[in-house]
Order: structure tokens, then C-alpha cells, then sequence
């Protein structure tokens, strides 16, 4: 005996309108999910108003308090009221839904806050009195005379109060703080002109001041370097790479960090379109195809990424809290930043990342420095009495081969050091290369960096020749969905030219006759399976791409210059130049660092000389 269904009443429902109190405690759990979301709102309201200046507090990790204060235009006494309406607002007037340039457009975010806390709005406007308007659960008060003199102070307190169950779903104090400040830093990207405080009233009084950044000048890269540096830190400044790109109405610009300067997670990673901060699954499967074939799956690239366009390229309006979108032409978008950041890791050549000289130098660096006269003395003691102990010429089996350092007249050999990588002096445990430049020295893995090489030869081979397609004997046939079917179909010129022929065969039906020559023996069905994964998840797919790089990685390995194998001089600086002539050469082709450079002023404070 089946059970009834509890959806089935006895008697007909009654069709009710909702009072207003109710409609809004409906709109705060879509606009509103935890403090951040009520941070995130408040601010971008004071950014529309044009403020200059925005300080945000909080207690509890704005359970208890959060306090918004600008110096934005402000509202007059009778606007108040009508500011905690539900679709009042100031932004846009209705006619055309798409032409937003604002933050926010909906008029939903301070009446949903007023229905669920103890919202307080003190405000003025230029030639206007200072006004309070207080609004309690969905109650409203009177508006009164308040002491302000310039902007907005939003105060609300006791978030989900009014919705007692809202609290048990939020997070620690800690958690929720910390949303908070990265809710805040993302704003503060967007806006580098706008100096922002943050601060943390828990205790009372002016509390702690978590992040200040003040208002950044200069033109729009020099201020958003300079804002992104007080953000992410001055090694991402130092490791990043300027972004400036336009096709057909789109510009994307920012930075994006070199391959070794990645992540373990993408954690990193900030989008903006128009100005808006948005995690949005195209834009960063865009990111992460960019860097697709410099970094491992376990790695993450670092970018601030800022896209404009005409807003009626773009809605903005396909969720509540306006942090996904949707364009109209979402592969000229995706075409353009992988072309843009590829374009930008070619020019960077053989570069990397900062970082890796500071770490070599951070592991050699020992932990306590005595004072200068302690090294002195050290150093005299540590002086031998008589060269007794046998010299390099003297040792039986030397740990590393020399060259000769040019005699000070050989042109060739100082024009070698000028170069980027210098000139080769030395070769240690068969591995490494040591090379001398005008400003210090440089160690180079010879495998890592002669298989990037190699590798990027064979990539070039393969763009300019195409993949060599095996045709099968037997064509497989796949059975799939006719949904999944018809997306295969769409990009078959697309898996062509990666040597994957497919044609239909019957509904719900793949014929696979051809496969990419390079990978040997495939199992078709697994690998439509997984294209159509990446398909579903990133909307495209780089699987098959994915594979054929790997071969061509691992060719690269066993044809590149082995660890163990004795270099020439000459061959060493060959393998110099050539790193200095291949893009991407600064990274091998899991992401790591093909060689390391250290100054002359670094390596003489290790021994005490400055």
C-alpha cells in the first residue's frame, strides 16, 4: 500500500497575498546569506554614491554589528522612507534592464536588511538637514534629526534576528570574519581610488583595524598595481604580468602572475566584469585553459582580471546576489583572455618568478646572524695557517667541471655576460649549470630547462603539421544520450584537428573512425566520456588536448639532455641562448622553476660583506 503523498490535502488551499514583512524576510534569504552578503551590498551602495572614502565595522564577525560609514552624496530626509521600500531606488529608472552601470539596481538590499536585523540609516545630502531613519523587523520608525556632516552611516545590528533559525546556519565568528575582509578586499580591488578601512569592533571603542588602504593615483595600472600590491602582497606585484587586450567591444585588463609564481588552490583568483567582482565558472575555465600547458592539475594560477564592455553585452540580473552572469557572445569573451594571457607569458620569454631566488636564498640564509665583529673574527679563525690542503687541480675526483673565466680583454665572454642568463662557468653533479652575469650568477637544471625546450620545438611542429590521425579498421561506436550525442557533434571540426574523427550513427549514436595517432591505442568511449564531462562542467573541453600534450611532454623528457650527462662550453651556452630565445623556457612543463638567479649584493650579505 503506497503511502499519501503529505502534498495532498483534504480540503482546497486558500490563495493568499503575503504581507510586506514576509516578502522582504523572503528577499533577505536570496540577497542576504550571511554578514558578508549584508558587508558586500552596504558597500557597493556607498560606492554608488561616489564615495571617496569607506570605513566598514563589525562585531561578533557581523553577527551583532555591522557598520558601514561613507562620505558619498547622501540622502535627503524624505528620501529615507522611500530608500527602505522594496525596487525603490536610484540606479536606473526601469526602462531598459540591461544598460546597468551601477553596483546594485534591484532596491532590494536595505529593505531585506530592515526585515531581518535593527537597521539605522543616518544620512546627509548636500544643502539638506542630517537625517535618522530607523527600521526594526520590517517596522518602520519616524524619521528624526541626527548630527552628521557629510555621506551615509548605515548601522545594523542583531543580523537574522527577526529569523532566529537564519543563525544556526552561519559559521564561527572567525569564519564569518573572515568572508567579511575578503568580501571587502575584492571591492577594494575593484575601486583603487576609494580608500577603505576595515575594522573589527568586538571588544568596543575603535577596535582593530584589520585592512586599511589608502586611495591609490596615477593612471589605471600604476593605481591598480599599487592597490593589488597592498592586497596580495608586493611578490604578486613583482611576479605579475600587465594585461591589456580588445576584441570587438571587450577589454580585458589587470595582471596575471608568472606559471611559478601559482598556487595550490585558487585561491588567488579575482574577476571583475564592468567593475563588479564575480566568480563565474566560464571566466576562470578560461583562466585555468591560459595556463593550461605551464602548470600541473595540482596548481593554480594567480590574476586580477578586470573586463569592460558595453553593459548590454552582459546580464547582470540572473542571480540574486549578482555574482554570475551571462554574455552574449561568451566565446569571443573566453577567446580573448586566453589569447591575451598567453600573449603576455610569451613576452615574459624565459622569466620566473622572484620568489624562487628568495626561497634558494631564505634556505641559506642561517638562522641567527652573529654580529659583524663575531664574522670577522670567525672568518680569520677559520683562515688556514699554510695551504697545505689540496687545491682544486689537486683533488682526485673533482665534484664539478670548470671553464676557464675569460681574460679580461675577451669581448666574447664579457658580451656573454651581459646577456639575460649570462655565461656558462661551470657544471656541478653533472646537473646544474652555474653561469656568470654582470649583476651575479645564475643555476640552471639542464634537464628542466633543455626539456621546456624541446618540448615547445615539438608544439611547433605539431601547429604547423597538425596531429597525425590513426584511422581505425573497425570504427567504435559509442552509445550515448542524444543530448550528449548532439554536443559532441558541435565541436567535431574542433576534435578533427586534434586527430579525433566522429561522425553520427543513428540517434544517441557516435562513430569514432579516427583517433590521434600520437596516443597509441585508445579506449574511445572513456574519452568521449570525459570530453563530455569537461563539457558539462567548464563548457568546453581540453581532455583531449590534455592527452596529446602529455605525450608530447613525455617525448620531450626522453629526448631532452639527461641528468648525469658532461657538458662542453659551448654546449652549455648554447642551451643558454636558447633559453633566452624560447618563450616560457623560465618554467618546465609541470610548472617548476628551470633555473635560478641570485644577485652579487644577495650572495655577498651571506657571507657577511655587507
Amino acid at each position: 500500500m503506497s503511502a499519501v503523498s503529505p502534498k495532498i490535502a483534504h480540503k482546497r488551499p486558500v490563495i493568499r497575498q503575503l504581507d510586506e514583512a514576509a516578502i522582504n524576510r523572503i528577499a533577505a534569504g536570496e540577497v542576504v546569506e550571511r554578514p558578508a552578503s549584508a558587508v558586500k551590498e552596504l558597500v557597493e551602495n556607498a560606492l554608488d554614491a561616489g564615495a571617496r572614502r569607506i570605513d566598514v565595522a563589525y562585531a561578533d564577525g557581523g553577527k551583532t554589528l555591522i557598520r558601514v560609514t561613507d562620505d558619498g552624496c547622501g540622502m535627503a530626509p524624505g528620501d529615507l522612507p522611500l530608500a527602505l521600500s522594496r525596487h525603490a531606488t536610484s540606479k536606473i529608472d526601469g526602462t531598459d534592464l540591461l544598460d546597468i552601470h551601477t553596483f546594485g539596481f534591484r532596491g532590494e538590499a536595505l529593505p531585506s536588511l530592515g526585515a531581518v536585523g535593527s537597521l539605522t540609516i543616518t544620512s546627509r545630502a548636500e544643502g539638506h538637514e542630517a537625517a535618522r531613519l530607523r527600521v526594526d523587523g520590517g517596522r518602520m520608525g519616524e524619521v528624526s534629526p541626527a548630527a552628521l556632516g557629510k555621506g551615509t552611516i548605515v548601522e545594523l545590528r542583531g543580523l537574522f534576528q527577526a529569523t532566529p533559525a537564519r543563525l544556526k546556519f552561519l559559521r564561527s565568528d572567525r569564519a564569518e570574519a573572515r568572508a567579511i575582509g575578503d568580501v571587502v578586499r575584492r571591492l577594494a580591488m575593484a575601486e583603487p581610488g576609494v580608500g577603505f578601512t576595515l575594522r573589527d569592533v568586538s571588544g568596543g571603542g575603535e577596535g582593530r583595524v584589520l585592512f586599511r588602504a589608502e586611495p591609490e593615483s596615477g593612471d589605471m595600472f600604476d593605481a591598480l598595481s599599487g592597490r593589488l600590491k597592498r592586497i596580495l602582497g608586493r611578490e604578486f606585484a613583482e611576479n605579475a604580468l600587465r594585461i591589456d587586450a580588445s576584441r570587438e567591444g571587450f577589454r580585458l585588463t589587470g595582471f596575471a602572475a608568472l606559471p611559478t609564481y601559482s598556487r595550490g588552490a585558487a585561491v588567488a583568483q579575482y574577476l571583475f566584469v564592468n567593475g563588479r567582482p564575480v566568480k563565474d565558472k566560464q571566466l576562470t575555465g578560461a583562466l585555468r585553459a591560459a595556463y593550461f600547458d605551464f602548470l600541473s592539475r595540482d596548481r593554480h594560477p594567480a590574476a586580477a582580471l578586470f573586463l569592460t564592455c558595453d553593459p548590454h553585452l552582459v546580464d547582470v540580473n540572473v542571480h540574486p546576489a549578482k555574482a554570475e552572469l551571462r554574455f552574449r557572445e561568451p566565446g569571443l569573451v573566453r577567446g580573448l583572455i586566453i589569447s591575451a594571457l598567453r600573449h603576455a607569458l610569451a613576452e615574459a620569454g624565459h622569466r620566473a618568478s622572484t620568489t624562487v631566488a628568495a626561497g634558494v636564498l631564505g634556505a641559506m640564509r642561517p638562522e641567527a646572524r652573529p654580529g659583524q665583529q663575531a664574522l670577522t673574527t670567525a672568518y680569520q679563525m677559520q683562515r688556514p695557517a699554510h695551504p697545505t690542503t689540496p687545491g682544486f687541480a689537486e683533488t682526485a675526483q673533482p665534484s664539478a667541471r670548470f671553464e676557464p673565466a675569460p681574460a679580461p680583454g675577451e669581448a666574447a665572454g664579457q658580451a656573454d655576460e651581459r646577456l639575460p642568463l649570462g655565461a656558462a662557468r661551470a657544471q656541478i653533479h653533472e646537473n646544474y649549470i652555474i653561469a656568470q652575469t654582470e649583476t651575479g650568477m645564475v643555476i640552471v637544471d639542464q634537464h628542466a630547462a633543455h626539456e621546456r625546450l624541446v618540448y615547445e620545438r615539438l608544439k611547433r611542429q605539431m601547429a604547423e603539421n597538425g596531429v597525425a590521425a590513426q584511422a581505425l579498421l573497425i570504427p567504435e561506436i559509442v552509445e550515448l544520450s542524444p543530448d550528449d550525442a548532439t554536443r559532441l557533434l558541435a565541436i567535431a571540426e574542433d576534435l578533427a584537428r586534434l586527430g579525433l574523427g566522429i561522425e553520427p550513427f543513428g540517434p544517441g549514436a557516435i562513430a569514432v573512425r579516427e583517433t590521434p595517432a600520437i596516443l597509441g591505442p585508445v579506449n574511445a568511449g572513456a574519452l568521449l566520456a570525459d570530453i563530455l564531462d569537461e563539457l558539462a562542467d567548464q563548457g568546453e573541453s581540453l581532455s583531449l588536448a590534455a592527452r596529446i600534450e602529455a605525450v608530447l611532454s613525455r617525448m620531450a623528457c626522453h629526448g631532452s639532455v639527461r641528468s648525469g650527462r658532461r657538458m662542453n662550453a659551448e654546449e652549455m651556452n648554447a642551451l643558454l641562448r636558447e633559453m633566452e630565445a624560447t618563450p616560457h623556457s623560465g618554467q618546465c612543463n609541470h610548472g617548476r622553476p628551470t633555473y635560478v638567479e641570485l644577485k652579487l649584493a644577495d650572495i655577498e650579505r651571506l657571507f657577511g660583506r655587507r
